[in-house]
Formats: structure tokens, C-alpha cells, sequence
């Protein structure tokens, strides 16, 4: 890994430990500069890592999913701003999605596909988003609808990421497939805090996974990478 790569790994780190710390102790305001740090580092330790793959759809579609989570991220910051923020985040998604399609072996090939079979295994997933949307929903209100549709895009996320499994190598499908799973658990915290019941380790708890899935999701796409024929680089 080169110097570059890792001091933009290092300050990716390093911000999302100080905002932590930040959330633990109530400094809201002074998230202000800790917080949309977190995403622009690792991003920039994306861009610098993947230059091999400069102009692809899968390296747009990945940087894309950051920016618009770092927009999120700033929007959230403020109560007022929600939906907008909600909406950032459903654009990562589908940005996510595309990359996860595009990041395995041979992603536009057409084959028969046992829906009760993917059903089945993906039922975790469903399990878990339903048990949140149980409890989020009396509390929704207005938001029904955005919600739902944010919800229905994170499952999808997540079982794309899942989709990848003996399509890619083991490293990337656990690395994207975990970062995802942690992303669904940071939202679904988050949407229970809001809608369901407060409880003070939230904000926490939602930093936390939060930093971890983007973190996975970036190493595990160039994890990928790394094990193509340098020949698929250029």
C-alpha cells in the first residue's frame, strides 16, 4: 500500500475515532468538522487506490456512493434537513448496487435463477428488516412512504452484496458483504432511535457501524481489484 493511500486510510481513522468520541460525550457541534472529514478521507483513499481502474463505471459508481453518503452525512447534521439526507443515502444505495453488479466475474451474464432458493437465503436480510420496519412503523407518520422506499433500497443493497458470493474472491464478497450488513444495522439503529425510542448509546452505535460498513464495503471493492488480470485494469 503505498504512503499516500495510507496516510488518507490514517486520517479516515483518525476522524472517525475523534467523532466518536465527539457523539459519546454530546459535543454535537463540534461533530461540524469531525464528522464530514470521515467520508472525504476515505474517499480520497479510494480515488488513490484505484487508480488502475480510472474512467470505469465501477470506480464512478463507488466514488459516487461516497460522495453522496458524505452529503448525507452533512445533511443529517441538521434535524431539518432529514429527507434530504434520507435521499443522499438512497442515491449511495443505488450507487452501491451498481458497483456490487459490476465488481464480480462475468456481471452481465444471463442464467436461470431459483427464486424460492434466493428467497430462502436471503431471508436473514428480510427478517431483519422487517422486525425494524415492525418497530419503526407506528411512529412514522408522514415518513411512511420515503422510509419504506429506503428501506426496500438497502435490502436490495444488501442482497446484491450477498449475490456476490463465488462470484468475486472470498475477501471482497465478506469485506462488501459484511460492510453491508453493518450499514443495514447502523440505519436500522438510527430509524429505531427516531421513531421507535430514543436511548442514549445510539448515536454511538450508529457512528460506529457506520464507519465500519464504509470501510469494508471500500476495501472489499478493492479487494476485488486485486485479483483481476492486470490486463481487465487498463
Amino acid at each position: 500500500m503505498k504512503s499516500k493511500n495510507i496516510l488518507w486510510l490514517y486520517l479516515f481513522l483518525f476522524a472517525g475515532i475523534i467523532d466518536i468520541v465527539f457523539t459519546a460525550n454530546g459535543e454535537f457541534s463540534s461533530r461540524i468538522f469531525t464528522k464530514p472529514l470521515i467520508l472525504i478521507a476515505l474517499w480520497g483513499f479510494f480515488i488513490f487506490s484505484s487508480k488502475n481502474i480510472k474512467g470505469t463505471i465501477l470506480r464512478k459508481s463507488i466514488s459516487a456512493a461516497l460522495i453522496f453518503s458524505w452529503l448525507g452525512d452533512v445533511l443529517l447534521m441538521f434535524p431539518d434537513l432529514f429527507l434530504y439526507g434520507l435521499g443522499a443515502f438512497l442515491m449511495a444505495h443505488i450507487c452501491y448496487i451498481i458497483g456490487f453488479k459490476i465488481a464480480q466475474t462475468n456481471p452481465f451474464a444471463i442464467g436461470k435463477v431459483n427464486f424460492i432458493h434466493l428467497f430462502f437465503v436471503n431471508l436473514p436480510i428480510y427478517i431483519l428488516a422487517a422486525i425494524v420496519y415492525f418497530l419503526i412503523n407506528p411512529g412514522l407518520g408522514p415518513m411512511k412512504i420515503p422510509v419504506v422506499i429506503y428501506l426496500i433500497v438497502i435490502v436490495m443493497m444488501v442482497t446484491t452484496a450477498r449475490e456476490r458470493y463465488k462470484k468475486t474472491n472470498p475477501v471482497s464478497f465478506w469485506q462488501v458483504f459484511l460492510g453491508g450488513m453493518f450499514f443495514m444495522v447502523s440505519d436500522g439503529v438510527l430509524a429505531i432511535n427516531m421513531f421507535f425510542k430514543p436511548f442514549p448509546e445510539s448515536g454511538v452505535i450508529v457512528m460506529g457501524t457506520y464507519i465500519i460498513a464504509q470501510f469494508l464495503i471500500v476495501r472489499g471493492i478493492l479487494a476485488h481489484l486485486d485479483h483481476l488480470p492486470k490486463t481487465i485494469h487498463k
